[in-house]
């Protein structure tokens, strides 16, 4: 009987648009657009990115309760 070997290599990015962002985070586009205190990050001219690793900072620091919304904080999202 013939094998075969298939070698697959999965490279997770770092950098998501706005849609995977919001759905790593579990939100729909638009609650994230309102909710995430993130910026991105202008890789080229008009793409934007968010850094998996600042989703992940700010989803932990939601978890542990130390995020405080204030009007200003709010107003910038939008």
């Amino acid at each position: 009987m013939a094998t075969t070997n298939l070698n697959i290599s999965v490279v997770d990015k770092r950098m998501l648009k706005q849609s995977e962002a919001a759905s790593y985070a579990g939100l729909p586009v638009k609650h994230f657009k309102a909710a995430c205190p993130v910026r991105p990050v202008e890789l080229m001219q008009g793409a934007l990115r968010w850094d998996r690793r600042d989703l992940d900072l700010w989803i932990d620091d939601v978890k542990s309760g130390s995020v405080t919304d204030t009007r200003e904080t709010i107003l910038d999202r939008l």
